[in-house]
């Protein structure tokens, strides 16, 4: 059994990490391939709009097995050049596939989210939390750093300084302080994650997905480009969307006051 269960909804992908008696831990190839291979195939696939990751069980994700740190197995095995490539060859294919997406993708965070499992979160485009979530970048508890890009993504969500904060001490960060620093866009009671979830997920896949396919480059690529650059590729963009015939349709659809129809292949 894959470990992304994949359900349909409309023009939504729900993903459901489905190992709850290891509290959704990222142990190995088979997790590293399924992310590979889903993302691969959504972009693939013009007819989905928007992804929804949430873990199944009580945990969101704990992140990597402690266990295999101890007895030096899987990641953690061989001398350090060994595990190096490891890394780079294992748990760092994740944040590669899930920001390679073409098309938004919303964290459902069901409860905790630790070490690789609060990076995971922060992988994706959007974070709704359960008053029962929890977030921990705790590798500095363990002796060890973020390997697998958190350094990198955690910043970016909630600021340099909270970002340090979070990694240096390691302590975990409660829901209704996760919504004070930007982590989570939303908190939800427990019942209402999924269904708040999909929800917005299906307001996104509402749109022309062109726009939002390219949205989400511009989005993306305004973390590194300059003002001109963005500018000029958003200039590119532009001119994209208004020679598709979605454009055509949704300001038909604005003028006559009703929901648009847009091509899903």
């Amino acid at each position: 059994m894959s470990f992304l269960r994949q359900e349909r909804e409309g023009h939504v992908l729900v993903l459901t990490m489905s190992s709850p008696d290891t509290r959704n831990a990222l142990t190995g190839e088979e997790q590293f391939a399924d992310f590979e291979s889903v993302c691969a195939s959504v972009n693939d696939d013009v007819g989905v709009r928007a992804v929804v990751l949430t873990g199944e069980g009580s945990a969101f994700c704990a992140g990597g097995n402690v266990k295999d740190m101890r007895d030096r197995k899987g990641l953690f095995a061989g001398d350090p050049f060994d595990q190096a490539d490891a890394y780079r060859k294992g748990i760092q294919r994740i944040p590669r596939a899930i920001y390679s997406l073409n098309v938004p993708i919303i964290a459902a965070v069901n409860g905790p989210a630790v070490g690789a499992g609060c990076d995971l979160a922060t992988m994706c485009d959007i974070r709704i939390g359960s008053a029962r979530a929890m977030f921990a970048e705790s590798f500095v508890k363990l002796g060890i750093i973020p390997g697998d890009g958190g350094a990198w993504f955690l910043p970016r969500v909630v600021g340099y300084s909270n970002a340090c904060k979070m990694a240096f001490a390691g302590d975990p960060v409660q829901a209704e302080e996760a919504l004070r620093i930007g982590l989570i866009s939303e908190l939800v009671e427990p019942e209402e994650l999924m269904t708040r979830s999909v929800e917005l997920a299906q307001s996104i896949a509402a749109n022309p997905p062109h726009a939002v396919r390219l949205t989400k480059q511009l989005m993306r690529a305004s973390q590194n480009s300059s003002l001109d650059e963005l500018l000029d590729k958003s200039a590119a963009f532009q001119a994209v969307c208004h020679a598709e015939p979605d454009h055509k349709e949704a300001v038909d659809a604005f003028f006559e006051k009703r929901a648009g129809n847009y091509r899903s292949e």
